[in-house]
């Protein structure tokens, strides 16, 4: 019989007293959260994605079982496992056995999804899973619009979304919430005004609204907010502004992220409270300093500071290195690759 590493009888989670201590304490987990990389492998070939611009070089990969039971130390101290990375998290043919580990951590449990892989059977097992948040994401609010996001199409999207509802009604209510991930492109700023309709039609409470943090390309700083570009920054607010309120009026959410003109206190990845672990198991303060390209790089990547198959994952996190890049990052020192980053200029609204 092979052994299951997310069976381990070791990895056991926080009893009540345990639990009680830290409510009498107040000593809360000191994660926010942490970001898994279940998978690189994704159906999509969204124009601004990585992906997508290094198809020939990029390492498609599911994350082993047993990488995803040694982030075990690290569920133990942050209080949410988010499940997404740079591919598509519900491929993982073990994507609901990593939720089911995750809670017994302790933590909540959310992921982002294209929504191609969603149907009936995956639904109803992700109702029952404890899962608390499930986005999917959008760029544009109609087929046109949305067409960015090639080989995912709108009516694909808004299907996964009627799946889910459908699966959440037969649960008597109870599920995760259903968010929109809605990414803000510069060249399709005006297909957002629609989006209150959007969330009224599919019965939605919430969305996120974000902007491209890394362009790949030149030509896709088009796509992007630059904190210099004023003008387009201040069209957007403007349009954001009112589609906010007006989604505030049917008594939904929507929040969003514009950069400012000079950098905000910190990181809106929030860096010293989180951590990104790839499908490989490497560890790294974000996503956006980890991408798997496969493009043959001079150096070691310097932003990984460990690999949870060969080290604990916690004393990773407490490597004084990486405690540095944090401190860095927080007292407005940043390191190079965060220099110009859009998350330190971003203000969420």
């Amino acid at each position: 019989m092979t052994h299951d590493p997310l069976r381990n009888p070791a990895l056991r989670g926080p009893g009540p007293l345990r639990r009680l201590w830290h409510r009498v304490t107040n000593t809360a987990r000191p994660l926010r959260h942490i970001q898994v990389e279940v998978t690189s492998h994704c159906p999509g070939a969204c124009l601004y994605c990585p992906r997508a611009v290094h198809a020939d070089t990029w390492r498609a990969r599911h994350m082993d079982a047993g990488t995803f039971a040694a982030v075990w130390p690290l569920m133990l101290r942050s209080e949410r496992v988010h499940l997404q990375g740079w591919g598509e998290p519900l491929l993982h043919p073990r994507f609901l056995d990593f939720v089911a580990l995750a809670r017994k951590a302790g933590c909540a449990v959310s992921s982002t999804s294209c929504g191609l892989r969603m149907d009936e059977p995956l639904a109803e097992s992700i109702v029952r899973s404890g899962m608390d948040i499930l986005a999917f994401s959008l760029v544009g609010t109609d087929e046109q619009s949305n067409g960015a996001r090639r080989h995912v199409p709108f009516g694909r999207v808004l299907h996964a979304f009627e799946i889910m509802r459908e699966a959440i009604r037969m649960n008597g209510g109870r599920g995760p919430r259903l968010h929109i991930a809605y990414l803000l492109l510069a060249d399709r700023m005006e297909a957002a005004r629609a989006l209150p309709a959007l969330m009224r039609t599919l019965d939605i409470p919430s969305c996120v609204v974000s902007t491209l943090d890394m362009p790949v390309l030149p030509a896709h700083a088009r796509l992007a907010f630059a904190p210099h570009e004023r003008e387009k920054i201040d069209r957007a607010r403007r349009l954001l502004e009112g589609i906010a309120a007006e989604a505030e009026r049917d008594g939904r959410s929507i929040r969003y992220g514009l950069p400012q003109p000079r950098p905000q206190h910190g990181c809106r990845e929030n860096v010293h409270e989180s951590v990104y672990v790839d499908a490989d198991g490497d560890v790294s303060p974000c996503i956006y300093v980890n991408v798997p390209d496969g493009l043959e790089h001079p150096e070691p990547n310097p932003y990984v500071y460990g690999n949870v198959n060969r080290e604990d994952a916690a004393a990773i996190w407490n490597k004084v290195p990486f405690a540095d890049f944090r401190a860095d990052v927080r007292n407005d020192a940043p390191p190079p690759p965060c220099e110009r980053c859009p998350k330190r200029f971003e203000k969420f609204v």
